[in-house]
């Protein structure tokens, strides 16, 4: 892996994904190349373009909003976000680093294979559609996409897209706010939902909307 020589030089490769023009060139060779600081090419996890590594469970970062990408990236910055791998490295990232990587990534396309899903027809044995689509009124459980938009395609800036990311990354969020290991987030809505899901509602749910997009 390469890694450039200065904060802000860059070295062009073919091999780039497209970017569009308002595109930082620092986030683009922090993202691709590295840093001489330490820090890897994001794409070495994250995937060429972006588009997250489902095996791995590492999740898509193209087409998120650039405020909560910053934003997730501040948060393990300062540790109000655990995670091993992120945050030795968001921490010697400096902020107009954290901003240009989070202003490269939301300027690349998502995935065109992300298909939503019609929750007319939506069966009570499918837990994690059902879930997904319907909530469990009974337990004060919200439907996802109340928030997270139709299909999970994500809302604004705070609520980021569900539908395409791996199962694993899904349910490891998941688990983390229902075992108070991330910080609660807007209003605090994801401890009160997580703790209401069981392991089983978890991972039907992370499957469900790791299923949003064909392969």
């Amino acid at each position: 892996m390469s890694v450039v020589k200065g904060a802000e030089s860059e070295t062009p490769s073919v091999s780039q994904p497209v970017a569009s023009a308002a595109a930082s060139p620092l986030g683009r060779t922090i993202a691709t190349q590295g840093t001489a600081k330490g820090i890897p090419a994001c794409i070495s996890c994250h995937g060429a373009n972006g588009e997250g590594n489902a095996a791995a469970g590492f999740p898509r970062l193209a087409g998120l909003s650039e405020t909560y990408l910053a934003a997730q990236l501040t948060a393990f910055a300062d540790g109000t976000r655990e995670n091993s791998i992120m945050q030795p490295f968001a921490k010697i990232m400096s902020l107009d680093g954290r901003e240009a990587v989070a202003q490269y990534f939301s300027s690349l396309s998502a995935p065109k294979d992300i298909r939503t899903h019609d929750s007319a027809d939506v069966s009570t044995a499918d837990t994690g559609a059902w879930l997904a689509t319907r909530g469990r009124w009974q337990e004060d459980l919200p439907a996802c996409v109340q928030c997270h938009g139709p299909g999970g395609v994500g809302v604004g800036s705070v609520f980021p897209p569900l539908a395409g990311q791996p199962a694993a990354y899904i349910a490891a969020q998941l688990g983390a706010w229902k075992n108070g290991k991330r910080a609660p987030g807007p209003l605090a809505l994801m401890p009160a939902i997580a703790s209401k899901l069981s392991d089983a509602d978890i991972q039907a749910v992370a499957q469900y909307y790791a299923q949003s997009a064909n392969k």
